[in-house]
């Protein structure tokens, strides 16, 4: 996995962020970790810096100054990577949500297989997730399926947060132009990279709802990518 960098944005994640880290890196020597905390107050940071010491130019920390959004710390860390010529950038979650043995599936669906970007997929083949009461497995399934629906993509998960892009996607997207911070940011990202023709492929993964810290899923996060979507699709379609 050479020129490989895993973006992990953080609040609040000290009880997860040792074990993601060590998991990731024991995937393979040469794969890099930049971890974007947005000034947690449980000092999540803190923890990344000392094992900054077992990693050396290995394991990277971006603080930023408060939290302001999922969407803009994957930003901050897409051109974070551009600038450090990766040539694979990864978004991954800090709870295990998403396993770290699926990365080099992710990694060889763009390396091998072609793909300018690879989504790991809860959908592709079913429902796969564990842990999720089945309120939560409904309303993610369903709001991919009303993307898809509204936006024509031939995605089955639009929300992942699990996706590996080839840097030549992250830098022809216009990064300072991506509105939305929450949930939506998934969808948008994924719009914008289905817009410009990119080779999408989504590899099935199953997700594991996280065991340890509390999510950051609110109703204002849904209700960004409810209407978000809407707004999204039609000015797409002025752009034409």
């Amino acid at each position: 996995m050479q020129e490989t960098v895993v973006i992990i944005p953080t609040y609040n994640e000290i009880e997860n962020i040792e074990a993601i880290i060590r998991a990731v890196f024991s995937e393979s020597d040469t794969i890099h970790i930049l971890v974007v905390d947005d000034n947690s107050p449980d000092l999540t940071a803190l923890k990344v810096k000392e094992l900054q010491d077992d990693f050396p130019n290995r394991l990277f920390l971006e603080i930023r100054k408060e939290k302001s959004g999922l969407g803009t710390a994957y930003i901050h860390g897409f051109k974070w990577s551009i600038e450090k010529k990766y040539s694979y950038i990864f978004e991954m979650d800090a709870d295990f949500s998403h396993n770290p043995k699926d990365l080099i599936k992710l990694y060889n669906a763009c390396h091998i297989d072609g793909a300018d970007m690879a989504i790991g997929s809860r959908y592709k083949t079913g429902v796969n997730v564990v842990n999720w009461p089945m309120a939560r497995v409904l309303m993610s399934y369903g709001a991919s399926k009303y993307v898809r629906l509204i936006t024509g993509m031939k995605i089955h998960d639009t929300t992942a947060g699990f996706v590996c892009y080839k840097k030549k996607v992250l830098e022809s997207i216009d990064l300072n132009a991506v509105k939305f911070i929450g949930y939506a940011f998934q969808i948008e990202m994924k719009f914008k990279a289905y817009l410009k023709k990119f080779k999408i492929i989504e590899v099935p993964v199953i997700f594991t709802d996280r065991t340890r810290g509390e999510s950051k899923l609110n109703t204002g996060i849904i209700s960004e990518a409810i209407f978000g979507v809407i707004s999204m699709k039609l000015k797409s379609l002025f752009k034409k």
